[in-house]
């Protein structure tokens, strides 16, 4: 049945595509929603929509933003992930996830009263982030409203309950949506609702406990799915396991996932070869991480299993022909890792250490350079550079990178260390690649980047962004009153247009209305932290009031955003002569 079920699924979801040939793709970010109810054991409950959202909105036409990765750029920007964020803190994180659409809400619990269960009542909003306001729908009649879903129903039904909102969600976005709400429920309930609760807790646990919370839900998951793996509680269980360098653990759950998880099976395959790499396993290193190569097509990965393989290629020193050939495949990864990543200097000095052992001199050569040019205090890339120019019979430009190479490495009589195992063995076996272990946080930040890269967002021409224009052609023809009536109707509809504001700010300004103008102005920045106009125009405002020290934090917060700016650069020297 959940075969065939799954099977139903695909096949609808091919259709969509092709009903969907025409719809702009978007981007979305889900936030946990709030908990109003003030009792703290139920927080689990808002980030369980987070995760069961970000799952269930996968569709054609509509591209989901992780809870994971949504985690990661609220690190970047350094929102706490304990404390939900304001409005505007939403958008800002929105708009630095390149998101067209942010999806937020609140819940209330009810607890049991005697044969009555608990319930949970949700009421969820959907923001266009672009527009800075609330999706909108069009009645018969030809106006628009906006309307807020809520549901309610008994705790013990969450999953359904968020089964129904994926679907709502959905539906406000597109009448034509080609799904029944009850498939959204069926693919909701996939996980046996105690497994899915212990998950979400183990999340939320920063303790020991954390550890109890995932291996419950795997006991669960499997009780209830008849042996079957909880692929994402294994996930969270070998990173548990790993950050405490308990590494026979966290090979054991890494391993526990299926192959036809592919996100998870990655990400677990990744660090498993890292774990069998610093093991010195390399042939079990190699063998977990090469399929991974061509699926993932990251950087990382490839320098990764190059660097993998050139160590093991050093390593096998019975099988010539073994180790010629694993040094080949090491160059040859490393030379996309190279080609990808051009400035990155690890992988430029790794790609040309492997020349190096090949005696490709010149090609290792010319690797060399650009790792020195990042770093002219590189001893070790110098004292390689040297040889590498020795062998090509350069002696003069050779002699004057190995006194550089002397200069460098005199930490633990390093270079004698080196110029002695040369002189032995013209090796240069003490010289390691250089690959760092990234933390998961860099592992899914790398595919993120990579996914917006490949799927770019489409964007259409809204009423709000042709009624702006309208309204900045106004002003910039001095029809301030009829700029100011545009600019009042977008802001009844949209009231967070930054946008909106700042004309509006620009305007009472021109009128000499200064209090009018720098409210309008701090309410666009309230909106939009990246208006270099609204931060440069309250910058003079100060200045003319003579309020030198606010007038500095807005011209530092205006060359912040763009050094080269004239209209700030040119307010920092007004605020350098009032400072004096």
């Amino acid at each position: 049945m959940l075969k065939r079920s799954a099977f139903i699924f695909i096949l609808l979801t091919s259709l969509f595509i092709t009903a969907q040939a025409q719809t702009t793709s978007e981007t979305v970010m889900i936030l946990p929603f709030e908990n109003t109810s003030n009792q703290a054991e139920f927080n689990w409950v808002g980030e369980s929509f987070a995760n069961s959202l970000s799952d269930l909105l996968k569709v054609p036409s509509l591209n989901v933003i992780s809870n994971q990765e949504r985690k990661i750029i609220q690190q970047r920007l350094g929102v706490s992930l304990t404390v939900l964020p304001s409005t505007a803190t939403s958008l800002k994180m929105a708009r630095e996830a390149k998101a067209s659409l942010l999806i937020s809400g609140k819940y209330h619990i009810t607890p049991a009263q005697g044969d009555t269960a608990a319930s949970v009542n949700v009421t969820t909003k959907i923001i266009r982030v672009n527009e800075g306001r609330f999706l909108s729908e069009e009645l018969p009649d030809g106006r628009r409203i906006t309307r807020d879903i809520n549901l309610t129903d008994a705790l013990g039904n969450l999953q359904t309950v968020q089964g129904q909102l994926a679907y709502q969600i959905l539906y406000q976005r597109d009448k034509a949506l080609p799904f029944s709400q009850n498939q959204f429920i069926e693919a909701a309930n996939k996980i046996p609702a105690r497994a899915f609760e212990a998950y979400i807790k183990g999340l939320l646990t920063q303790t020991e406990a954390r550890e109890n919370y995932f291996k419950n839900a795997l006991r669960l998951y499997a009780e209830a799915k008849e042996g079957e793996v909880y692929s994402a509680a294994a996930l969270e269980l070998g990173h548990f396991y790993l950050n405490r360098k308990r590494n026979a653990e966290a090979i054991e759950y890494f391993s526990r996932i299926p192959q036809t998880d592919e996100t998870s099976y990655a990400e677990a395959a990744f660090y498993t070869g890292l774990i069998r790499w610093q093991e010195k396993n390399y042939e079990q290193a190699l063998a977990v991480l090469r399929p991974l190569a061509e699926d993932l097509k990251l950087t990382s990965v490839y320098n990764t299993l190059g660097a993998i393989a050139v160590e093991a290629s050093r390593d096998e020193k019975k099988n010539k022909g073994k180790s010629d050939a694993l040094l080949v495949e090491g160059i040859e990864l490393l030379k996309k890792a190279a080609e990808s990543a051009p400035d990155e200097t690890a992988v430029r000095f790794n790609y040309g250490l492997a020349l190096f052992l090949r005696n490709e001199n010149q090609e290792a050569a010319d690797q060399f350079r650009p790792v020195l040019a990042s770093n002219s205090r590189d001893g070790e890339a110098y004292f390689l550079l040297a040889k590498a120019l020795e062998a090509q019979g350069d002696a003069a430009k050779a002699a004057e990178f190995d006194n550089q190479a002397r200069r460098f490495l005199t930490a633990g009589n390093q270079y004698a260390k080196l110029q002695d195992e040369w002189q032995k063995s013209k090796t240069v076996s003490q010289i390691g690649l250089r690959v760092e272990q990234p933390s998961r946080r860099e592992f899914v930040s790398v595919i993120l980047s990579s996914k917006q890269a490949a799927t770019p967002v489409q964007r259409t021409v809204s009423e709000t962004e042709t009624l702006l224009a309208q309204a900045r052609k106004l002003y910039n023809d001095g029809s301030d009153d009829e700029a100011m009536g545009v600019l009042r109707r977008i802001l009844a509809s949209e009231p967070m247009s930054a946008e909106s504001y700042l004309l509006l700010g620009l305007i009472h300004l021109r009128q000499g209305e200064i209090d009018q103008a720098t409210s309008s102005l701090k309410t666009a920045l309230f909106w939009d932290n990246r208006l270099i106009e609204a931060n440069v125009s309250l910058g003079r405002i100060f200045l003319q009031k003579g309020d030198c020290l606010q007038a500095q934090n807005y011209s530092r917060l205006a060359l912040e955003l763009d050094p080269e700016n004239e209209d700030a650069v040119g307010l920092q020297r007004q605020v350098e002569r009032c400072s004096k």
